[in-house]
């Protein structure tokens, strides 16, 4: 009776937490290390814009032209169907953007500078009117956001076509910092939370264990 009753309950060790917490220990301290080399890339950027300008847009020509590549075979894949010429129309602009990009990356930095600044200018232009007619709850912050928006556009367009030396390494070396900072809290506060979930769940499952052999 006492082999039955330890055959349908088993022992502590088969349901003991360790190994997947210590996996995911380890996947948010990978991810926390994958945060900091962005950061860190990110502040190189900053000091060096015109290196990150130029780094970032070979990067997107060499992006466009992969999958160019990519479009085209699966352009050719899907012949004799509707999709074939559309494919391949796109796949053809998007290895003729990556060549020019790749080519002439200041050029493409320029015109990529100047499609920005229009941008925050008519961003921030549609802000301020639509906070100034709307008047709603979030009127300040959508004031404060137009107003910002336009004075960025303005200040890039009176610099350009100097400004595109920086601008474009500026924001992706910004964007490299933020998403940086976010993966770091991310991988610490993971860890955190594995570290205080795992005693718990190794403290059920000791007394659950306990209980079973009273039984």
């Amino acid at each position: 009776m006492a082999r039955s009753k330890e055959a349908k309950f088993p022992g502590p060790a088969s349901d003991t937490p360790g190994p997947q917490g210590t996996r995911l220990s380890r996947g948010f301290g990978w991810l926390a290390v994958l945060g900091v080399i962005l950061a860190v890339a990110g502040i190189v950027g900053l000091v060096y814009t015109g290196v990150a300008t130029l780094t970032s847009m070979l990067l997107f020509g060499w992006l466009l032209l992969v999958g160019g590549i990519v479009g085209l075979l699966h352009a050719v894949q899907s012949r004799g169907s509707s999709f074939f010429w559309l494919g391949v129309v796109v796949a053809a602009l998007n290895l003729a953007a990556g060549v020019v990009i790749i080519r002439r990356p200041d050029v493409a930095a320029e015109a990529l500078t100047m499609f920005a600044a229009l941008l925050f200018l008519t961003g921030g232009v549609f802000r301020l009117v639509g906070s100034l007619v709307v008047r709603g709850p979030q009127f300040a912050l959508t004031l404060l956001q137009g107003a910002f928006g336009l004075l960025i556009g303005v200040l890039v367009l009176a610099e350009w076509p100097s400004s595109s030396q920086y601008v474009i390494g500026c924001f992706f070396s910004l964007a490299l910092l933020f998403d940086g900072l976010g993966l770091i809290a991310t991988g610490i506060g993971g860890r955190r939370i594995v570290s205080l979930v795992q005693p718990e769940e190794a403290s059920e499952t000791a007394h659950g264990g306990q209980d079973q052999s009273h039984i």
